[in-house]
């Protein structure tokens, strides 16, 4: 079997299409905010990709370089600018602890990257509509989001009849509040059983089939089962000496996607995989825009 190799940029690239066109109706331009601490490294490069991103469609992309003693006061000034229809945060700003309190500081209307837990509890309530009419859409976290999109484009799809995703058994190693733990919300909202490992064991999310919400259940099941019985496997292992997982380790047919910027794959897992999605980024980016625009249009 040779699995078909996702390259995000080409799904981006339908998304800035829609967007472009969606930008056109307005007449005034979009404006987003970047709040960066570190001149160079990881987070940017991230940077640079948001303000390529967002000159391909139209959106105007003001970087500033913060000190991490002044970041609150530039999310501050970023929330009471009229002309900024939305902020990104480029961590790290202030450090784990320091950014989780950061996020909640950006006004929820101009937050582009779904992290506030006003945003938060929206999703883990599977509410996706703001109003009853149901003209108002949520806004979900744009690397989750990325993620989702691309696994429906690889195919990923129930065999229910009562959710999207009702059938589906998916593995996601990583349960960080940014991307590990709402990705697994998702899919379970959605209808699939998800296993969520990492570091701590492993959670089973208990799909939102006959209930408002998916719920959340511990288990001893271990990676090697949980692998065995994944239709989809998601990885985002923030370290070199993770075990990267291989051919024989999964589902033939698969679909397997790493977020993660080291190597959780073996090289020939697509051997086994039926598809296989190496990287996001140009998706996250995409989706941050598309918040971007969404709220502009629906929540400020």
């Amino acid at each position: 079997m040779n699995a078909t190799v996702i390259d995000p940029a080409e799904l981006a690239a339908d998304y800035r299409a829609r967007i472009r066109a969606e930008l056109a109706d307005l007449d005034h331009r979009v404006r987003i905010v970047g709040l960066l601490a570190e001149p160079t490294g990881p987070a940017a490069t991230y940077a640079e990709y948001t303000r390529r991103g967002c000159e391909s469609v139209g959106i105007d992309f003001d970087l500033r370089l913060v000190d991490p003693a002044d970041a609150e006061r530039a999310i501050g000034d970023a929330n009471a600018d009229p002309e900024a229809h939305g902020v990104f945060l480029y961590y790290p700003l202030l450090g784990p602890d320091g950014d989780r309190w950061l996020r909640e500081l950006v006004d929820p209307r101009k937050d582009v990257e779904g992290m506030h837990s006003f945003w938060s509890r929206y999703l883990y309530e599977n509410r996706r509509y703001l109003d009853e009419g149901r003209t108002r859409p949520a806004i979900l976290p744009c690397t989750p989001l990325a993620l989702l999109k691309l696994l429906l484009r690889a195919g990923l799809a129930g065999t229910g009849t009562d959710a999207p995703l009702q059938g589906v058994t998916a593995c996601v190693i990583n349960r960080s509040e940014i991307v590990g733990r709402p990705l697994s919300a998702m899919l379970a909202n959605d209808g699939a059983e998800v296993i969520s490992i990492d570091i701590d064991g492993a959670l089973r999310f208990v799909p939102a089939i006959g209930r408002q919400s998916h719920v959340i259940q511990p288990t001893s099941i271990s990676r090697h089962e949980a692998l065995t019985r994944a239709d989809v496997v998601v990885t985002g292992v923030p370290s070199r000496d993770f075990d990267p997982i291989g051919p024989d380790e999964i589902k033939p047919g698969a679909i397997c996607a790493n977020f993660s910027q080291f190597r959780n794959f073996a090289d020939d897992i697509t051997r086994t995989a039926g598809a296989f999605i190496p990287r996001v980024g140009p998706m996250t980016v995409a989706m941050a825009m598309r918040n971007a625009v969404r709220l502009h249009r629906t929540v400020q």
